[in-house]
């Protein structure tokens, strides 16, 4: 058993749900004191399971991870750009830069610099979950956990090789069965469709329509965020300005993340013109505030934290060092001197579902491929990529360590997740019953 499960066994539920309680009031005290009713409705969607929980409790992960020990870490493999939320849900598929529709890891918002088997231990945890919820057996969840870590070896060894890295994608023309039928759903997907649902058509021209989920701006909320629109066009590589596009902002409104991970965080729409004036091509963009990312919480090297002028701009750049062909709309800017991150709302974008993989190969056929994406990310970076945290070969670094232990590897990962996973069930119902008792500060 890993280090960090024995310690967290050994904890009075008392004491426990005060760790549960404290790694959100310490961590966001800001963000919940602005909005706590948006909190509050996080917290009573991740109350519905276990797997919900987990999802909204990263900097608990990483708080508990922080004491463990880890046999596959050296000087390199504790330096690697890492995607930092990485559960069961946060893959799907996206438009690259370069037009292809691809599948991959997404939701770049919690990542950083730290040890590479952060990453697989989260998703590790996360498939055990997702197994239990599932009714699955114990050696079926053993077999999803080993699949990932067997898949993201070999594929990190083909890399290290100097095989197939920059070209490597998980597409329609290299992907089977599930995965093959999300990208295929993907792409039948329309940027009319997408700006259908939330503009509507008024004196022969497009604009936000009237929606709950979004209000209008005061002048002085106005002016800044179109004055933070043209800063923020500042951030986007050269290479990736497309000159078709005039960049002019047509509307804007504000929205309220009430989502599991966006919980609270101040955002707006914006509604640019597209690549001429027919209505069907204009492009919405978002500009959500960043905040802190929960690995920092483990990583106390100072020269990280320093190298980001704030966390939206950490997150561009992790993004372009974890992603090939990166968002052409990805960047940054600031609005009332908060960091915000900027990216397209894309109708291409369509995260995994799991609600009706159940049968045993299909979920391996798929764990399969996720194990790729994840050492995808782990190798290759965006060719706008600047970034100088990370000065050496990820691929053989991590590589290196694996090479000959891949046994031990893959069984590693399988005992912290079913191990972790025990923990996540049971912090689950400490949390619900300190949540509906009231016990969290401030809510």
């Amino acid at each position: 058993m890993a280090v960090v499960e024995e310690g967290l066994e050994k904890l009075d539920p008392e004491e426990r749900a005060g760790q549960i309680a404290s790694s959100f009031t310490e961590t966001y005290p800001d963000l919940i004191a602005a909005d706590p009713d948006a909190w509050r409705g996080k917290f009573r969607k991740m109350a519905g399971s276990a797997f919900a929980f987990y999802r909204g409790s990263a900097a608990l992960f990483y708080r508990d991870i922080a004491q463990d020990d880890d046999p596959f870490l050296d000087d390199k493999t504790s330096r690697v750009w890492i995607q930092g939320d990485l559960h069961a849900n946060n893959f799907g598929t996206y438009m690259n830069s370069a037009g292809m529709l691809v599948f991959d890891v997404n939701d770049f918002d919690e990542s950083y610099v730290g040890p590479f088997t952060w990453d697989l231990k989260r998703l590790a945890a996360s498939l055990a979950l997702l197994g239990y919820e599932k009714a699955l057996s114990d050696d079926d969840i053993r077999k999803m956990i080993e699949t990932v870590a067997r898949s993201y070896a070999k594929q990190v060894a083909v890399f290290a090789q100097g095989k197939a890295e920059s070209g490597f994608a998980l597409t329609l023309a290299t992907t089977e069965g599930i995965l093959r039928d999300v990208l295929g759903a993907a792409r039948l997907q329309t940027r009319l469709a997408l700006l259908d649902e939330s503009t509507v058509i008024h004196s022969y021209d497009r604009k936000f329509g009237d929606d709950p989920s979004m209000r209008r701006l005061d002048s002085e909320t106005q002016a800044e965020v179109q004055q933070a629109f043209q800063t923020y066009l500042d951030s986007i590589p050269e290479s990736k300005r497309d000159r078709r596009l005039s960049y002019r902002m047509k509307d804007v409104v504000a929205r309220r993340g009430m989502g599991i991970g966006s919980a609270g965080l101040p955002s707006f729409n914006a509604l640019l013109e597209g690549h001429s004036q027919a209505l069907e091509n204009d492009i919405v963009v978002y500009m959500k505030q960043a905040t802190v990312a929960a690995p920092s919480l483990a990583v106390p090297d100072e020269r990280i934290k320093s190298y980001f002028k704030d966390d939206a701009a950490r997150t561009v750049v992790s993004q372009r060092a974890l992603q090939a062909y990166a968002d052409p709309w990805l960047g940054n800017t600031t609005v009332f001197g908060k960091g915000y991150l900027v990216a397209e709302a894309s109708p291409y974008t369509m995260d995994l579902d799991w609600s009706d993989i159940n049968q045993v190969d299909d979920v391996v056929q798929v764990l399969n491929y996720l194990g790729q994406a994840v050492a995808k990310i782990h190798c290759v970076s965006d060719e706008e990529s600047d970034q100088t945290l990370v000065p050496f070969s990820t691929e053989e670094a991590i590589g290196h360590v694996i090479d000959g232990r891949e046994n031990d590897f893959a069984e590693y990962l399988v005992e912290f997740g079913e191990g972790y996973g025990a923990i996540v069930r049971n912090d689950h119902t400490l949390f619900v019953d300190a949540f509906r008792n009231r016990r969290i500060a401030d809510l």
